[in-house]
């Protein structure tokens, strides 16, 4: 049975929520130290400042950031392995 990319894309999403809100949950429950920092420890790649192109008559402006911590990074692996196992 041929398995859809879209299956794939929606399990690599959902686990990474999914370890995005875990992070948040460990930074709201433990103390500051180095296991909240080692899971929490946040990088934002994406467009800063946004694109924006100004056409006179329509102005558009394009931009994203993400927000990657080690639990993000876990969830989409871990919805990776359950699109293997589907």
């Amino acid at each position: 049975m041929r398995k859809s990319p879209w299956i794939l894309i929606t399990c690599v999403i959902v686990g990474g929520l999914f370890g995005g809100l875990l992070g948040e949950i460990l930074l709201a429950v433990f103390p500051p130290g180095v296991i909240q920092n080692a899971f929490t420890q946040a990088v934002h790649p994406g467009l800063t400042p946004p694109v924006t192109v100004d056409l006179w008559l329509l102005k558009v402006t394009l931009g994203f950031t993400l927000k990657m911590n080690l639990l993000t990074f876990i969830g989409i692996l871990l919805g990776v392995f359950v699109y293997k196992q589907i």
